[in-house]
């Protein structure tokens, strides 16, 4: 027998909490085989198995946080068999293998539980039977004159805590409705967006309610590229309550870490520069109508990122780290572009490597691919480690502009205003253009006033008129 420990994931990690197991009790799996996704200060990571066999017992319950090093999962030879647990007393065990029982599709199981008493359901571990039909996954036992769905989805039963729901029962389903095919983090990405799942449009296999179904439904998104800005997240609040309590953990703990160390330890310095963006719009505008452009997304974010690091050329402060250990200024020859980004777990920033080196076309893809990772929750800690220079949006919130705190192991962060049209003095005329304002934060130890205004101008430049990049 092999315990599986509770591996650290990234560097300095110190606990993380069990998100879905992906095996139950009894399947027999194969080294790297995904067993279980955590979540830990950093993302949402998947781990694999390092043994093969039987898996005979699992340690940790969801939604619970453990320590690095806690065994979490066993496992045993695997020709072992392990004997299912008999109900206790009180419950009883409905085989919907037969058809007629269940209403589905030939060749189709579903095992449920229901106490006797009580019509609270018991959560269910993830079966073997992968329904064919989209009768059979959504398969139903009728107990106690209530309706009780078995949400089948492809390799797994979906987990369901919720009480039992009558299926004549009028009004809009809670947002874990249990009829409703799920995962259980799209669940919880439900509960935690106040959606219901009963009001989605489902996009997965058999009909299967999938994370970026829930995003959609709630109008959220990684916010800091050009995404629809999330809805305020409601709040259920009992008669009488006058507050609510929320446990400080995973993405959010780490955010709040990091953010009062650096705000403590880095004299920041912020300046602003508001102008005319309307050649850049033009260049975004002309940019979508080329054919390479045609299926990457393009937004004003692209031009400015190529501006940040052409700039940097003429400033290489900005890209340079104040070492207080050993009493030196680093200066980065490469370029890790971070894209701070608003995720309904708590604000992230995965960085493009070697950003300086991409074609435009090559960044937008990669700015791309940084939106749909963070999007689904699933950006790695890899992925926003060794940043040298952050952005940060708020002009998708409709926000001017605002004083960033710089991320630790950075000097400064960009930050970029909502683009209005506004009036304008052009030529010694009133003219409607498309204004913004950008607003540059930095570490004043080593970059002085006259290096951050010039880096700050020159960017500026870059967007007024695109074309002045040429001139870097």
């Amino acid at each position: 027998m092999s315990e599986f420990k509770l591996p650290d994931v990234g560097e300095g990690l110190t606990e993380a909490e069990i998100v879905s197991w992906k095996v139950k009790v009894g399947d027999v799996i194969a080294i790297n085989d995904i067993v279980v996704e955590i979540e830990t200060a950093k993302s949402l990571v998947e781990l694999p198995s390092p043994y093969a066999g039987t898996v005979l017992a699992l340690m940790v319950p969801e939604g619970e946080t453990v320590a690095v090093g806690t065994p979490i999962i066993s496992v045993g030879d695997p020709n072992e068999v392990v004997p299912p647990a008999p109900p206790s007393q009180g419950e009883m065990t409905i085989d919907l293998s037969n058809p007629r029982a269940s209403g589905g599709g030939e060749g189709e199981s579903l095992v449920g539980r229901n106490k006797a008493e009580g019509g609270s359901v018991r959560r269910a571990r993830k079966g073997s039977a992968t329904p064919t039909t989209q009768a059979g996954a959504s398969a139903q036992m009728q107990v106690q004159g209530a309706f009780m769905p078995g949400g089948v989805e492809p390799a797994e039963v979906v987990e369901v805590d919720e009480p039992a729901v009558p299926a004549t029962s009028a009004g809009p389903q809670a947002s874990a409705d249990p009829r409703v095919l799920a995962k259980p983090p799209v669940r919880k990405l439900a509960k935690e967006l106040g959606v219901n799942l009963g009001a989605c449009r489902p996009s997965g296999p058999n009909g299967t309610v999938t994370r970026a179904d829930v995003e959609a439904a709630a109008g959220a998104g990684t916010t800091s590229y050009g995404g629809s800005i999330p809805s305020p997240r409601p709040y259920d609040v009992p008669a009488g309550q006058r507050e609510t309590r929320e446990p400080i953990k995973g993405v959010r703990k780490m955010m709040g870490a990091a953010m009062v160390s650096s705000a403590f330890t880095i004299p920041h310095v912020t300046e602003w520069v508001t102008l005319d963006v309307t050649g850049t719009m033009d260049f975004v505008e002309r940019l979508r109508k080329r054919r390479e452009f045609r299926d990457v997304k393009v937004s004003p974010l692209l031009v400015l990122s190529r501006a940040v690091m052409l700039a940097m050329r003429r400033t290489p402060e900005i890209n340079s780290v104040w070492d207080e250990a050993a009493q030196e200024v680093v200066f980065k020859h490469y370029v890790n572009l971070g894209i701070a980004a608003a995720t309904p777990r708590g604000l992230v920033v995965p960085n493009v490597k070697d950003a300086q080196d991409l074609s435009l076309l090559d960044l937008a893809l990669a700015l791309n691919g940084l939106s749909a990772t963070a999007r689904e929750g699933r950006t790695q800690p890899a992925e926003m480690a060794g940043g040298t220079f952050t952005i940060t949006n708020v002009g998708v919130f409709g926000v001017d502009a605002g004083t960033p705190i710089i991320n630790p192991g950075e000097s400064a962060i960009l930050c970029f205003g909502a683009i209005k049209k506004q009036p304008w003095v052009l030529a010694d005329e009133i003219a409607i253009r498309q204004v913004t304002t950008l607003a540059l934060a930095f570490d004043h130890r080593h970059i002085d006033g006259e290096k951050g205004s010039r880096f700050l101008s020159d960017v500026a430049g870059m967007l007024e008129d695109p074309a002045s990049a040429l001139l870097f």
